[in-house]
């Protein structure tokens, strides 16, 4: 059986970067400072035609190259409304188990909005702030779960409601306490029993063929 650290480090796994990729994807409505229309085909979908001042739904990497040429202005996803964010951050605050979060992404498309459309986000700091505050109280669940998995010798987690950026930043905790219940509740390794075994049988036995011997001998 393979250590469930081992199973971390397995090939394949999302990096941060990746997850990144991914939250870009996402769809968010801008308003279109120019008039075109053509209509873009593109793997996950059609975006097009625009029209100025008309609000079109896009790709988040598509609003973030439209927004960096000045043509296009960013409109937030609802969730990022300062009080839809301190609804959200008593709700976890008061729940004992995670709760789902507007987005799965909701911290990579936080990062990219504020990296690169901070001037169409009203109440910028407000929001920040609020947004450390979820992931705080969130991170700091995480650990008391690992905590109580420890103490109560737990053999497996559920992990509902994490979203990937989350469990790939609490990986290494998760993994870590997963191994040391692994170390501390799994037996005996039988090969190492058997050497044991084998060693003493075989000292016992020279110890008798020397008493014989030694018998023999007097």
């Amino acid at each position: 059986m393979r250590r469930l650290s081992s199973i971390g480090k397995r090939r394949g796994r999302m990096n941060i970067a990746e997850i990144e990729y991914l939250a870009e994807q996402e769809e968010i409505t801008i308003i279109p400072k120019f008039s075109d229309q053509r209509v873009i085909h593109l793997i996950s979908g059609d975006i097009g035609p625009f029209r100025a001042g008309v609000p079109c739904v896009v790709p988040i990497w598509v609003a973030i190259n439209l927004r960096k040429r000045h043509k296009c202005t960013l409109v937030l996803p609802d969730w990022m409304d300062p009080a839809v964010l301190e609804i959200k951050v008593e709700e976890e605050k008061t729940s004992r188990v995670f709760t789902k979060m507007p987005s799965d992404h909701y911290l990579g498309i936080a990062h990219l909005l504020f990296s690169n459309a901070l001037e169409d986000i009203a109440n910028s700091d407000q929001i920040r702030t609020l947004l450390k505050d979820l992931w705080d109280v969130r991170v700091s669940k995480a650990r008391s779960s690992a905590d109580s998995f420890l103490k109560n010798g737990g053999r497996h987690a559920g992990i509902d409601y994490l979203t990937q950026l989350e469990i790939c930043t609490l990986r290494p905790l998760l993994l870590d306490a997963l191994d040391t219940v692994f170390k501390l509740s799994a037996p005996q390794d039988p090969l190492n029993f058997m050497n044991v075994s084998s060693f003493t049988s075989q000292s016992q036995s020279q110890s008798q063929q020397a008493s014989t011997s030694s018998h023999s001998e007097l």
